[in-house]
């Protein structure tokens, strides 16, 4: 199914195929886990969390809105995956069991794009406040909307917004 884009399988998903499944599960199934390993350092918690998502897929294709709604099928299952990743997070808060959080070291994308930019590009990204930061990898890097950055993030849109909104300011500023 090589020629066979990631909103076709879950379009075909939505009607049973499940070669289809298996297809959208081999090409989504290494990005999620290593993006949910960036957020969650516990690999039981991952392994539940992929096996969730990919469940709520299988039963809830049929509902993918898709390009209908400025959506992509990747930034759908990755809204599913956050979600269940805050549903895992909270379960582990009530049984009063500290999660284990992945530890702060750089990611190799934010490595990768340091590097690649220009030194003063590179600074700019770094002196962003995290929360800055976050939103602008969720919606520059990861190519997520204002409401999936919102779900991944735990916020409000309009949060989401005005956060963007700052980081192009104090990118403007700090390359001005």
């Amino acid at each position: 199914m090589p020629d066979v884009n990631e909103e076709q399988l879950v379009r075909a998903v939505a009607r049973g195929d499940r070669a289809a499944f298996e297809e959208l599960y081999r090409r989504t199934s290494p990005w999620l886990a290593v993006r949910l390993r960036r957020r969650c350092a516990d690999e039981q918690i991952v392994a539940e969390v992929m096996q969730e998502t990919y469940l709520a897929v299988w039963r809830a294709a049929g509902s993918f809105a898709g390009a209908a709604v400025d959506g992509t099928a990747v930034g759908w299952l990755w809204t599913i995956a956050a979600r269940r990743l805050v549903d895992a997070f909270r379960r582990r808060a009530h049984q009063a069991r500290p999660v284990p959080v992945a530890e702060t070291a750089p990611a190799a994308e934010d490595e990768v794009l340091a590097g690649a930019l220009s030194d003063d590009v590179g600074g700019a990204l770094r002196d962003l406040a995290p929360e800055l930061r976050q939103v602008l990898q969720a919606m520059v890097l990861d190519g997520l909307s204002v409401r999936e950055t919102a779900v991944l993030l735990g916020l409000p849109e309009g949060t989401v917004k005005t956060r963007a909104r700052r980081a192009r300011i104090a990118m403007r500023e700090a390359l001005s």
